[in-house]
């Protein structure tokens, strides 16, 4: 049985320089330099030792959330968790940080992998390193019961001037900017949550998040309604996020993933967060969308 853990932040220094001079006058300058945490650059070896790896994700509920005891729940932590298995030992402690402080907590040496659901954008592959995609995605509106704006697309939000709430770094924010939609009318909140609560307050006509999200929320709050997938927003592909040295244990993942995905035994782990066999990849690779 995992015993789940909280985590302290960690603060690392790893720079050293190291200067040998050679005899007879012949010197020789080597410099080591290190970017993240030691155990992070052998990941793929503390999976294999069953050392402790540690999730990052924010409480982004169906994709990941701590449960009551922090257990890592929603369906990327499950998948991430049977991957796990077959590469070694499990042992894993959540890490739950705000949206916006994921990439960033990771290169501090705070977690291993993000485990929240983000989705593979050429901006992010800069600065992680992706698996290939666990699922398509689509966006959709949250709105008060009734739909009373009659919206069903970033058009409609564009055309009535109203204002839409969306997480502040997620790709929403640049779909509604494409769509149109003027930046004094993108509400950018912390999360979920507090699109779910600007709309509920009326400071936002909507809110626009995956459709994975506002359907959860919606499904929980009787004030609430969740549109279709938005016809004029691009397809999301979620997938696993390493740090840029960490090319071995990503290829690793991959490998799995090949024989994993669409499977019996993913299908009974994911399928109580309400991912069916629609929302599996559509053989959009990761290099592809770190191109586009």
């Amino acid at each position: 049985m995992n015993t789940w853990h909280s985590v302290e932040v960690r603060s690392y220094l790893f720079s050293r320089v190291i200067l040998k001079v050679a005899a007879l006058g012949m010197a020789a300058l080597a410099t080591v330099t290190f970017t993240g945490s030691a155990s992070a650059q052998s990941l793929l070896d503390k999976i294999k030792n069953g050392e402790t790896i540690r999730l990052g994700f924010s409480n982004e509920p169906p994709f990941a959330n701590p449960g009551a005891n922090n257990e890592p729940l929603g369906w990327v932590n499950v998948m991430t968790l049977d991957i796990l298995k077959k590469l070694g030992p499990t042992k894993v402690e959540p890490v739950v940080a705000e949206w916006g402080s994921l990439i960033p907590g990771m290169h501090a040496g705070r977690f291993d992998i993000i485990t929240g659901g983000m989705f593979v954008l050429p901006d992010r592959c800069r600065n992680v390193l992706f698996t290939e995609p666990l699922a398509v995605a689509s966006a959709a509106l949250i709105v008060p019961k009734g739909n009373p704006q009659d919206l069903h697309s970033y058009k409609d939000v564009r055309e009535k001037s109203l204002t839409v709430a969306t997480g502040a770094g997620w790709d929403d924010v640049e779909n509604a900017r494409k769509a149109g939609i003027a930046d004094d009318k993108i509400l950018q909140v912390a999360g979920s949550a507090e699109v779910l609560q600007a709309v509920k307050a009326g400071r936002a006509a909507a809110g626009v998040g995956d459709y994975f999200t506002m359907k959860e929320f919606a499904g929980k709050d009787a004030s609430l309604d969740v549109t279709d997938p938005l016809p004029d927003s691009p397809k999301g592909y979620p997938a696993l996020a390493f740090l840029l040295n960490q090319q071995a244990a990503v290829d690793a993942f991959n490998a799995v993933l090949k024989g994993y995905l669409g499977s019996n035994e993913m299908m009974e782990s994911v399928g109580k967060y309400g991912y069916t066999k629609t929302n599996l990849p559509d053989g959009t690779t990761t290099a592809q969308l770190c191109k586009a």
